[in-house]
Parts: C-alpha cells; structure tokens; sequence
C-alpha cells in the first residue's frame, strides 16, 4: 500500500529536527524513561551512565533529562563533551574541572554529558574519577558508553547504571510513518519494513535511511535498496540455489553483478549469504549436517574479508564450496 501525501520534501538532519524534546517522547527504553522521571520529580539524581549499542536513545535521553531538570537554565548549566574527539586527561583536568567550579545559575547543579566513555584512557578514567568525586555538592554526571566492560570500576561503582537495548521494530516503523507524514512524503509499508529491518533497532540509522530514500522522490523498497547498498533477497537466493546446484558460473554472474552494479560490499554479501543459509535450516529447507558445512566455509570467508583480503576473490572461493 502506498501513503499518498502531497508536498515539498523539506531539506534538513531529519535526525536532529525529530529528536524528542522531552522524556515522554522518547521512543522505548519505557522503563528507563519512568526511573529518569522520578529524577526530575524530585530534583535530585545521582551520577548516571546510559550504556547500549548506537541510535537506542542514549543522547536523546540525556538531553531530555537535562532540559527537564534544569529547566530554562539548561544551556548554562550544561557542558557536553565527546569522549572519542578528545580522550586525553587534559580533557578531564581542564573542560570538566573548569565548568564544575562556577556555581550554579538558577539551578540546583549542574551536569556533565561525557559521550563515549569507552574510548577514553584508563588514565583519563582515573582522571573523571577524581573530579566526580571532587565536586559531588555541585555537579553531576551523566556518562554515555556503547561497552560499560570498557569503564573502569571505580566509575561503574560511583554511576547509577541504565541499559539501553535495541529499540522494537514496531515503535521504529511508527516513528518513520509519523516523519514520513509530517514532511508530506510518500511511503509504502513494505519500504518502511525494509528500513526497520536494516536498521535492526537503531532509530538513528534507520531515520537517516528513511530521509536518504526520501531524497529520491518516495521512499520506496526500490530506493531503500540503492540506499543501503545491500543485495536483494531474491537474489542472494537464487545465488545460493545455483551454487548448491552446481552451477557455479550462473552463481558468480550473479555475485558480480550485485557487488559492482548494486555496490554491496564485501562483508554485507556474507552477512546476507549466512542469513539466507540460517533462513533455509530454521525453516526445514536445509539439512542440519549441510548446514553446518556451510556456515565453516561462511565464517572463514567472513574472517578472511575483514582482515583485508579481497572480498570478490573469497566469495567466489565461498560460492565455490557450495558445490
């Protein structure tokens, strides 16, 4: 079913223009979002660390919380920093401890978004450590990881700790339809799937895709294919069908034409082949010993490609083992 809406398509980071605005907006992570509002009921909160993969609502949350804690002084209460663009100890010793001696100013304290903590050093850690503990009266600290392993104990030990998990294929899709609607674009369901699908619970990922189909006129599964630059289905079957018939050539025609025509990459064509072989044995279509063959000579081809060997070559040898 196409969404038929007329109107001018609005150039912008869709992203950035839909991020919710407050707590209550925030797609998923319900129960993370009801203990943060507790928080704000009563104006108080510890030092926080939000950890999950990327686009799950991390920075939004964070954001909100912040704006709903310190209400119209937010900006001058609020220093964000990323870990990842400056990770040294002069970040910690210079930005975090200069923004946490000022006071105040018509809020209660003030609070510090450290982005990727996991990349900063064990020193600079050590560094934060010392500073948390140090203006504890005045600031407080909300620290953002995609790996809480990577953070030191003595950090862990200081934070209250929420764990984000991939957001539901269902609030992603919603949540497109409404973008989708709101900047008069054409949609079909079966596009829209197909975003929820590749972005596989990342919201930021997937809204970035929705509005790079977009670009294209209609977001379409046609657009969404070239945007990702992923093989379709029904030709990652009929290479496999071919291999494991035998028939080699027809089968490396056809991954050819999709790595150099289409542009998917090397390790996307692996994943795609290791989904269509996993598909075919949970659905009976495959024998259990087969499968296990297969998914050796999968992996070792997937190993080979990231540790910089040429993609074409390995997958050919892959589609070569099928026989």
């Amino acid at each position: 079913m196409i969404k038929l809406i007329k109107g001018d398509y609005v150039i912008g980071p869709w992203v950035e223009k839909y991020r919710p605005q407050t707590l209550d907006d925030v797609v998923g992570q319900k129960h993370i979002v009801s203990r943060l509002n507790k928080y704000v009921e009563q104006q108080s909160m510890p030092n926080l660390m939000f950890t999950g993969p990327a686009g799950v609502g991390k920075t939004t949350s964070a954001l909100a919380l912040v704006k709903s804690m310190l209400g119209d002084y937010w900006r001058q209460n609020f220093l964000e920093l990323n870990a990842s663009d400056a990770r040294g100890i002069d970040t910690v010793r210079n930005n975090i401890k200069q923004f946490c001696r000022l006071k105040p100013v018509g809020a209660p304290f003030r609070i510090i978004f450290l982005d990727e903590v996991d990349n900063m050093t064990k020193d600079a850690q050590s560094a934060l450590r010392r500073e948390m503990e140090m203006y504890t009266k005045t600031a407080s600290f909300i620290l953002s990881c995609n790996y809480s392993s990577k953070i030191i104990d003595p950090i862990q030990s200081r934070c209250a700790i929420f764990r984000f998990t991939p957001i539901k294929g269902e609030e992603i899709a919603e949540r497109l339809k409404f973008i989708s609607e709101s900047e008069n674009c054409e949609y079909t369901d079966e596009a829209i799937d197909l975003i929820v699908k590749f972005g596989e619970g990342d919201m930021r990922k997937s809204i970035n895709m929705l509005q790079s189909a977009a670009s294209e006129g209609s977001i379409t599964e046609d657009h969404v294919y070239d945007v990702v630059s992923k093989a379709k289905p029904h030709e990652i079957k009929n290479m496999v069908d071919a291999a494991l018939m035998g028939d080699f050539l027809k089968a490396r025609n056809i991954l050819r034409e999709e790595m150099i025509m289409q542009g998917t990459s090397g390790e996307d064509m692996v994943n795609q082949i290791y989904q269509e072989v996993s598909g075919r044995v949970m659905d009976g279509k495959m024998d259990g010993d087969v499968y296990m063959d297969l998914i050796s000579v999968i992996a070792e081809a997937d190993f080979r490609i990231r540790e910089g060997a040429n993609p074409r070559i390995q997958l050919e040898a892959l589609l070569a083992q099928f026989l």
